[in-house]
């Protein structure tokens, strides 16, 4: 009720021993949809999925922006913070660049360990960024995403706080080159690395190959990448997965089709066998406990 009964210190110590136990081989990879609000991510969780993912794309289309770094730090962190208020899972954010030079890195995540989350990524593209599946991406020079990650790390006031760091080398400088910034970017310090737009199953493996962390494969929708199962992605080493704008495509999809019904049919009835039912919000929300709390606590009654 209200708030997740778990502390964000302890989802950002099972997010930890999750990862230990993927990285061992005692697990596979943990799975991590994208929220596109906090009811999404009740629902992620009473489907028993290992976190939430919040996108920096969905947040930015649920604005009604593109993805190019325009969202601000205190947009990212109050709706990613909004998310992770709800759920015992661990959530991992976004965070683009870092929102401005190394301070800015390191009050970003500051701020994101307030709102509650258990890690971020921060990416080594040039601001204004692009979505890490179009053409046309830049990236700055290695020692300046070093610099982002060292005031990140350096920055965190919880260890267990995940720093994962992307590179988005591959489609501009090749192979090589982003498995060479992955090391640079561990040996900075980085718990855990995302490499983007990833052609095949082969290249996920030359970055295992590359580091000894934790490595993330983005699975999305109309991408670069393959959309490879969990199992294909668990034997080339990857120990976490997103499914960043799924869900966001899967309503949205939803919702124009049904405007698109209601607009030509002037009505909505033929569209209610596949609404969500009130019951089953009502049970995502926990109206039971609300209903127990009313009664038990705040009973204060006016006299006639």
């Amino acid at each position: 009720m209200l708030h997740a009964r778990t502390p964000a210190a302890d989802r950002r110590v099972a997010l930890r021993e999750a990862l230990a136990a993927s990285r061992s081989g005692d697990s596979g990879p943990l799975r991590f949809p994208g929220a596109f609000n906090p009811l999404s991510a009740l629902l992620i969780q009473r489907l028993g999925f290992d976190g939430v993912y919040v996108s920096g794309a969905v947040l930015s289309a649920d604005l009604g922006l593109p993805d190019i770094g325009l969202t601000t730090l205190t947009e990212v962190a109050g709706r990613s913070g909004a998310i992770a208020r709800v759920t015992d899972l661990p959530a991992i954010v976004d965070a683009d660049t870092g929102f401005g030079e190394p301070m800015n890195v390191a009050r970003a995540i500051q701020v994101l360990e307030d709102a509650g989350l258990a890690g971020c990524h921060l990416e080594d593209q040039v601001n204004p960024k692009r979505c890490g599946h179009l053409d046309g991406k830049s990236v700055v020079e290695t020692a300046e995403m070093v610099r982002r990650v060292r005031a990140a790390v350096a920055a965190r006031r919880d260890p267990n706080f995940v720093i994962c760091a992307r590179t988005d080398a591959r489609a501009v400088e090749g192979l090589d080159a982003a498995a060479d910034r992955a090391r640079a970017y561990v040996d900075a310090g980085a718990d855990m690395i995302f490499p983007e737009a990833m052609a095949d199953l082969d290249e996920f493996a030359a970055i295992r190959e590359a580091v000894d962390v934790p490595l993330l494969a983005n699975m999305t929708e109309f991408g670069k990448s393959e959309l490879f199962t969990a199992t294909q992605l668990e034997s080339v080493g990857v120990n976490l997965v997103i499914y960043p704008v799924t869900l966001l495509r899967l309503a949205m999809g939803a919702v124009e089709d049904g405007l698109r019904r209601i607009r030509d049919e002037g009505t909505q009835a033929g569209l209610v066998d596949r609404m969500q039912h009130r019951a089953r919000l009502y049970e995502l929300l926990d109206y039971a406990d609300y209903n127990v709390f009313d009664d038990e606590i705040f009973n204060f009654r006016l006299s006639d």
